[in-house]
């Protein structure tokens, strides 16, 4: 009976050890006096970075507050806490997140938040200038003008749902027992785009976090040797995921949807790196009919003739509209061209034939003569290519 439950024991231990390892993890590094501070990392910083370049200058954009909406107090079980829920400092993430976002190619974030102070400094530098620097020729030397914003950001943090799932798993037999304990709550955040010059809401987007917290415990109580002597041990480890953490993935995550939405909406493009313009101008090559040679030139000659009136004559020196066979039996159009042999005008009626050629033909405009010896030229080209 003894070694059952020395052997009972030595499991219970050895399971809690094992299961001890995450949380023992964190505090080892909380008691490290050595261990220096380190940079906190996004929580979704790949998605950040894979988000498409701008295509165009940075956005101006100004952000004045991020604000705790939720009202709620952090949740301790049987104690009434005056701790908010979440963090009051929230627009610090959603600045990081705007200057992170694509490579750092998408938002220039100009200071409000802390305005007053920019203001006052901005005024002490003014004033001593004009103290200092008033015999200069010039007078003092003037600051540059504040930076304005073309967009507002607005929004906050507006729901913190505790408790959204809670449950657990336990057992017990002869004093000795093992459980498991877990809880969900949902962060809640929202973003809008405002123009400054109309005041327009151009968009808006909703993010929710979900924050697991988990507990697991084993324990021993058995009494002894007719119940002279007890034995006891407990084990066990929680693990919580932080709220600030949570607040802040669901901030950058509303930034990234932010983009993609605006995209969507036309208010912007991506760029296009080198290599998708190459896959894109490939793709529409490779839809293209390929044209022969000489069904080239017969697209030339007809767009140059472009614009051609079509009409018919009966005058049997000038040339008809007719339909003719050309290169592997395709059906071309050639329009008509009025044009008479010098030999042939009359001199009462035919004086609007006024430009001729070399050979003596005569038309009634210039744009005629140019047309006439396009087509024959094209028409020669032609049958060179043919044979």
């Amino acid at each position: 009976m003894k070694k059952q439950i020395l052997l009972s024991f030595l499991a219970v231990i050895l399971g809690g050890c094992s299961s001890m390892n995450q949380s023992l993890d964190v505090y080892r590094e909380s008691q490290d006096n050595n261990a220096s501070p380190k940079v906190q990392v996004s929580p979704i910083a790949e998605r950040l970075e894979d988000v498409p370049k701008l295509d165009g200058k940075k956005i101006t954009i100004a952000v004045y507050g991020f604000q705790d909406k939720t009202g709620q107090r952090k949740p301790v079980a049987g104690v009434s806490s005056l701790s908010s829920a979440v963090t009051q400092g929230s627009e610090v993430w959603v600045i990081k997140g705007l200057q992170d976002v694509g490579g750092q190619s998408w938002f220039e974030v100009v200071e409000r938040v802390g305005m007053d102070n920019l203001i006052k400094e901005r005024q002490l530098i003014r004033n001593t200038r004009e103290v200092y620097e008033k015999e200069k020729v010039s007078g003092p030397t003037p600051l540059k003008p504040l930076r304005f914003a073309g967009l507002i950001l607005e929004g906050g943090i507006v729901g913190y749902d505790a408790n959204t799932a809670v449950g657990g798993i336990g057992a017990r037999f002869l004093g000795i027992g093992a459980q498991t304990e877990y809880r969900v709550d949902t962060v809640t955040v929202v973003i809008r785009m405002v123009s400054v010059s109309t005041g327009r809401v151009m968009l808006s987007i909703a993010t929710e976090k979900s924050i697991a917290s988990t507990r697991s415990g084993a324990d021993i109580f058995k009494f002894l040797d007719l119940g002279t002597k007890a034995i006891e041990s407990e084990t066990g480890y929680s693990v919580n995921e932080p709220v600030n953490y949570a607040v802040r993935a669901a901030i950058e995550c509303a930034i990234i949807e932010l983009v993609y939405e605006g995209e969507k909406t036309g208010l912007w493009k991506f760029k296009q790196d080198i290599d998708d313009k190459k896959a894109e101008v490939k793709e529409l090559s490779s839809d293209r009919p390929v044209l022969r040679p000489e069904d080239k030139i017969q697209k030339l000659a007809m767009q140059a003739l472009s614009g051609v009136e079509m009409k018919r004559t009966a005058q049997d020196s000038g040339q008809l509209p007719i339909i003719s066979d050309g290169p592997h039996g395709t059906k071309t159009w050639q329009p008509t061209i009025e044009w008479k042999w010098s030999k042939d005008l009359n001199t009462t009626t035919d004086r609007e034939y006024q430009f001729c050629d070399k050979d003596e033909r005569c038309f009634k405009t210039s744009t005629d003569l140019y047309r006439f010896e396009s087509l024959q030229a094209i028409k020669k080209d032609s049958l060179t290519m043919s044979d």
